[in-house]
């Protein structure tokens, strides 16, 4: 068996393949899949849009995932580990994504505690008539610009306590009672939340209005770059590929296991709950643009204030308002919490492999570190710019470029793929063919490469969010740049080195096994 950090503590798994694959789609589907999706299928050719989203799925977003499982399984290891037993100078970008794992966990979960509040605030509709005022003003306090911290709200310092409370709880019981337990209950739960809600939706009166503005499609906007961009950019930040959780949760997977049949299933269910999501939405806004003689084109946002600001005051204005907030903003806080769990194993799964330690001393540590940098600066009168930037930042520069240097890695200078491929075909009922090879080798590095490239033009176009460039320097490309350069020190500390069982050195078991 293999073992964990060379201590020969043996390494945990799954229970079943079941208890993977509600992780993993657990970890998938997130905050982006209900709020982000439809609006960009929307901007993007309606019915149209999900010609090149299919694309994308089969040629980048499944693609990585496999690379994902595959690397997590064959080397059994956290990003750091696994990218070091294929070279040593590789473990920068393990760590890297753990860098960002850490950063993107330290916001993710203030907003999780904003949809806590948000469930309460459902009863009685409690933002009143101007929900945008309530949000930004009343529950947020935001200071009107961006600048040093001045206040701190307790309206979120509490929930988002106890969000990281459950959370390391949970994560310290282990990853089959924990992770794959709490995953057994929610996923299902969540499923049940959002059918209810969608069901709701679509009876509401203007539905159909909202319905035919997503999907009539724009055939003519498939001719635009901007949009077959848009459809790869979506698949790929919606995956959770790219910054290390699929590597660390595969790596929890017996010797065995299905990898290519699990990215399949888990691939599709994250796309299907995204399209389902897209008909909840939108049928919704329907519903609003009929009560305000507003177009469905002005009704269409995404994000904080899709969630926070149009849904309220849609609930404000329907039957039975109170049921669909609390089915909406419940499921928004399971799909975040799914998400949660994932990101923040990265980082205890890579101290774990680093220093030997046991799960509880390392939750305790590592969660614990990122929870109160979570609590010191989020819950504040400029935690909302502070979340704002650092997502945008951490996201095009962190999560994407990391994922271009890890395909370009693997695919381009280690020429891994080859041998990848056969192990994965070696226990998979699905077998890769060629297609798999030239995704990652040609397509998916293409694609990075422009989204980078349109990005940083954009960047410097204009500020992004029109915030000081002071300001984004240290709340944004700090960040970003941070990330990597604890990346790079990190893997300046020297491993002890780790031996299998029966003496042989665990770096040489990649070659022989070529």
């Amino acid at each position: 068996m293999a073992t964990e950090s060379g201590q020969g503590r043996p390494r945990e798994a799954w229970g079943s393949r079941a208890g993977f694959l509600m992780a993993a789609i657990g970890s998938a589907i997130g905050l982006g899949n209900i709020w982000r999706f439809p609006s960009e299928a929307y901007k993007n050719g309606g019915g149209a849009f999900l010609l090149p989203y299919l694309l994308a799925l089969l040629t980048a977003g499944l693609p990585l995932l496999i690379l994902e499982y595959v690397i997590g399984r064959r080397y059994r290891r956290s990003p750091p580990a696994a990218f070091r037993r294929m070279s040593a100078p590789a473990q920068v970008i393990g760590w890297w994504q753990v860098a960002i794992c850490c950063v993107i966990a330290a916001y993710y979960a203030v907003i999780l505690a904003w949809a806590v509040r948000y469930v309460g605030f459902s009863v009685g509709e409690r933002w009143g008539d101007d929900p945008d005022a309530f949000f930004f003003g009343d529950f947020l306090g935001t200071a009107e610009q961006p600048g040093w911290i001045s206040s701190y709200v307790g309206g979120v310092f509490w929930p988002l306590l106890v969000i990281w409370i459950a959370v390391l709880v949970i994560l310290a019981l282990g990853v089959r009672r924990g992770i794959e337990l709490a995953n057994r209950i929610f996923i299902p739960l969540l499923v049940l939340f959002f059918a209810a809600l969608v069901i709701r939706a679509v009876t509401l009166d203007g539905a159909a209005t909202g319905l035919d503005a997503l999907f009539s499609p724009d055939w003519e906007a498939l001719t635009r770059g901007s949009v077959w961009v848009a459809a790869y950019g979506q698949i790929f930040f919606s995956l959770s590929v790219g910054f290390g959780i699929m590597i660390t949760y595969a790596s929890y997977l017996r010797r065995r296991a299905d990898l290519t049949g699990s990215a399949l299933v888990a691939g599709f269910a994250n796309s299907s709950f995204e399209i389902l999501a897209g008909i909840g939405v939108f049928a919704t806004l329907g519903f609003l643009s009929l009560n305000t003689g507003t177009p469905v084109d002005e009704t269409v946002t995404s994000g904080i204030g899709l969630a926070f600001v149009a849904f309220p005051t849609i609930i404000s204005n329907m039957p039975l308002g109170t049921l669909f907030g609390l089915l909406f903003f419940g499921s928004l806080v399971i799909a975040g919490l799914t998400s949660l769990l994932s990101i923040v194993q990265v980082p205890i799964a890579a101290v774990q492999d680093r220093t030997g330690i046991g799960r509880t001393p390392a939750v305790l540590g590592v969660g614990g570190a990122i929870a109160l940098a979570s609590v010191l600066l989020f819950p504040t009168d400029s935690g909302l710019y502070l979340l704002d930037a650092a997502d945008h930042f951490i996201n095009q520069y962190g999560i994407a470029l990391a994922s271009l240097v890890a395909v370009i890695t693997v695919a381009w200078l280690l020429r891994r793929l080859p041998a990848l491929q056969r192990d994965a075909d070696d226990t998979s009922a699905i077998r890769l063919g060629v297609w798999w090879r030239v995704a990652l080798g040609v397509i998916t590095p293409l694609v990075l490469g422009w989204m980078m490239i349109d990005s940083l033009r954009a960047e410097f176009d204009e500020n992004y969010g029109g915030y000081e460039t002071g300001f984004l320097f240290w709340a944004g490309w700090a960040v970003a740049l941070g990330a990597l350069l604890a990346a790079v020190l990190l893997s300046l500390v020297p491993w002890r080195r780790e031996r299998e069982p029966g003496g042989t050195d665990s770096d040489t078991l990649f070659e022989r096994g070529r």
